[in-house]
């Protein structure tokens, strides 16, 4: 085969024009300055460019930028932008180049070792060694122990600013021994020596900030109790999350009877009810309270639950334990069997306990495991173990797991408030739609690199924006008859920008805080002017229903293309509680009306009697909260859930 001709080009950088090609061993790009038989005054090795961008065809300027990889740790990649001169041939110049080097760059990285390969078969049709499988297991993923790294610790300035606030004592060594350092010894070397002997206390604080609280028994931690003949029972959203997910029967309770009984009326019955002794691991006597409501469901079953993240990947046998249960009878009858066949009256109890933990420990799994990955490789090592049996010093670079973000359309997610496009911005719209980001960004990049060599002598960018510092009457452009369009970064752009986000801060404090209230005690929290046991209900139903919603769409998105009949009946009991949910947010709403129209009237009450013992009118003080208050606070959450119920509609309809 015929050697490749190597390609010329005339090219100027920097306002010089000159030569641009390759050497003769085609290892290093250069450029020389005209008439290009002198030495290179440029020379970048092929092995070290990083990236070619090049104009597109539409753009009259012909424009190759190179970029090289920084030449020492922490530096900032270097650009070399040539803009090809030679008129008609320019295009074809610059289009020779970039395959050639496009060509040597794909055969160099190629032969690259450091970057990970496909194993190749042996002969008897095994894969690659258990060592390569570990490393290449530890290659595919980044490590989720930063703190593990010594030179991370160094450099994280945010962990260790954050362990001298919490050890003052440290905090005092570190301030007197900075101020007493040499001047010629700068900030990044002391802080390098000072936290190089201290980062067993960077690990250690490191470790204790990424634990995680884990699961617990929130039934026995909460324990009502009655004041003056009246039950008290205090309880929040995150203890309702709890009980949902470790007693699904109680979330089916709850759903089936909530609205018909309010959310106080329901849990009160529920924590006095032989069922909450029975879910605890109490001991059911003859004494205790009989509910109609709960008695009934005493035998129904309480496993029906999401499979736990540790449980859905596959267990060795060596350490299968529930297996051996399986076999030998586990906690029934431990290693013997039982000969005697009597019932034990503390068998259900030790069920309900054994279960309880089983359910908790199970979820407890660790953060650092995907439980989406195939748990074991094909020789039998535990991908687990691997991580952990794989040297730290043979380890590759770790590529990055990004995760694509794939958003259809999102023109109609903030249409609410938004006045509907003329057929010029509509037409506008789609223009710039069809535009490619990197695209632009290069022919900006390129301009920007050719602006002094064009002969325009620069751009005014106030120009640009429509942005005239020196006019007065820019201010008023938007109260006039007819309007300047609005430039970014001009007076009446700020001044709508300003106006705007102050009127979604004062939404938001209305929100959070009463209206007008200056008497309510802090520690309360009243959303909207509620009353704090509504506005208390109302945080409940916002926890629930935020939980069925999330249910909803988790099991609407595992589903593919066909809806296999045991997920559609899953999605149908989902949507009806959805449904359900908007019921108790109804109710919710009335009741709060209601509580309004109390107020309201005893208000009323109050002015009347004044009126008639003084004689003098009384400041009339508008009362907040009711039904509109409570629509407001759950506006967004509405809006969720018509959403989903239209989605299952669509669905089970056949229409999407």
């Amino acid at each position: 085969m015929a050697p490749i001709e190597i390609p010329r080009g005339r090219a100027s950088f920097k306002k010089r024009e000159g030569i641009i090609t390759l050497s003769e061993d085609k290892t290093a790009l250069i450029w020389s300055p005209l008439p290009g038989t002198g030495p290179p005054v440029i020379s970048l090795s092929v092995s070290n460019i990083i990236n070619l961008q090049q104009t597109p065809k539409t753009n009259p300027k012909v424009v190759l930028r190179v970029v090289e990889k920084p030449k020492a740790p922490g530096a900032d990649p270097a650009a070399y932008p040539f803009q090809f001169t030679h008129g008609t041939e320019a295009r074809n110049e610059a289009d020779a180049i970039k395959d050639i080097l496009s060509q040597i760059i794909a055969e160099l990285r190629g032969d690259d070792p450091s970057l990970p390969k496909p194993a190749k078969a042996g002969p008897n049709g095994a894969g690659a060694s258990a060592a390569m499988a570990m490393a290449s297991a530890v290659n595919s993923k980044h490590l989720p122990f930063r703190w593990f790294e010594d030179d991370m610790l160094k450099a994280d300035v945010e962990l260790q600013q954050s362990l001298m606030k919490k050890d003052k004592a440290l905090a005092q060594i570190y301030n007197d021994a900075k101020s007493s350092k040499p001047d010629s010894l700068s900030d990044t070397s002391f802080n390098n020596q000072f936290w190089a002997t201290r980062i067993t206390l960077l690990r250690a604080y490191a470790i204790e900030l990424n634990q995680k609280k884990g699961s617990y028994n929130v039934l026995s931690t909460i324990k009502p109790r009655t004041e003056n003949g009246e039950l008290k029972l205090n309880i929040n959203h995150e203890q309702v999350q709890l009980i949902f997910q470790q007693h699904p029967l109680v979330k089916r309770i709850y759903n089936e009877n909530v609205p018909k009984l309010t959310e106080s009326e329901f849990w009160s019955r529920f924590f006095l009810s032989r069922l909450s002794k029975k879910l605890r691991g109490e001991r059911i006597t003859d004494n205790d309270n009989t509910d109609p409501l709960f008695d009934k469901y005493l035998e129904a079953d309480n496993t029906m639950a999401v499979p736990a993240k540790i449980t859905a990947t596959s267990v060795p046998p060596i350490i299968n334990i529930e297996a051996n249960e399986e076999n030998q009878g586990g906690f029934r009858s431990g290693n013997l069997k039982d000969v005697e066949m009597r019932p034990r009256a503390n068998i259900p109890i030790i069920r309900t306990l054994n279960s309880l933990s089983e359910k908790i420990m199970a979820n407890v799994a660790p953060s650092d495991v995907d439980p989406s990955a195939p748990s074991y490789s094909k020789n039998g090592i535990a991908d687990a173990l691997s991580q952990q049996l794989a040297l730290q010093d043979l380890r590759g670079d770790a590529e990055a797991q990004l995760i694509r973000l794939s958003v259809k359309d999102t023109s109609t997610f903030f249409t609410g408030n938004q006045p509907s496009l003329t057929d010029q911005e509509a037409a506008d719209a789609r223009l710039y739609a069809a535009q490619v980001p990197s695209d632009v960004l290069f022919e900006v990049q390129a301009d920007m690199d050719t602006l002094h060599s064009d002969g325009r002598g620069g751009i005014d960018l106030h120009r640009s924006i429509g942005v005239d510092p020196d006019s007065e009457d820019e201010s008023t452009s938007l109260d006039s008859k007819n309007p300047k369009p609005q430039h970014v970064g001009s007076r009446a752009s700020l001044r709508f920008a300003q106006t705007q986000i102050l009127d979604g801060m004062k939404s938001a404090r209305s929100h959070l805080t009463s209206h007008g209230s200056h008497t309510t005690n802090a520690s309360e929290e009243r959303p909207m002017s509620l009353p704090t046991d509504i506005a208390h209900r109302a945080t409940l139903t916002c926890a629930t229903t935020a939980e069925f919603l999330k249910q909803f769409w988790t099991v609407f998105n595992s589903t593919s293309t066909t809806l296999d009949p045991e997920k559609a009946q899953e999605l149908a009991y989902l949507a009806d509680s959805l449904t359900r949910s908007k019921q108790r947010i109804e109710a919710l709403a009335e009741e709060a009306e209601k509580r309004r129209q109390e107020i309201m009237e005893k208000r009323k009450r109050e002015i009347r009697e004044y009126y008639q013992k003084t004689g003098r009118k009384a400041r009339w003080v508008p009362v907040g909260g009711g039904r509109d208050a409570v629509w407001a606070v759950f506006e967004g959450m509405v809006k969720g859930l018509e959403r989903a119920v239209g989605v299952w509609e669509m669905v089970s309809s056949g229409r999407l």
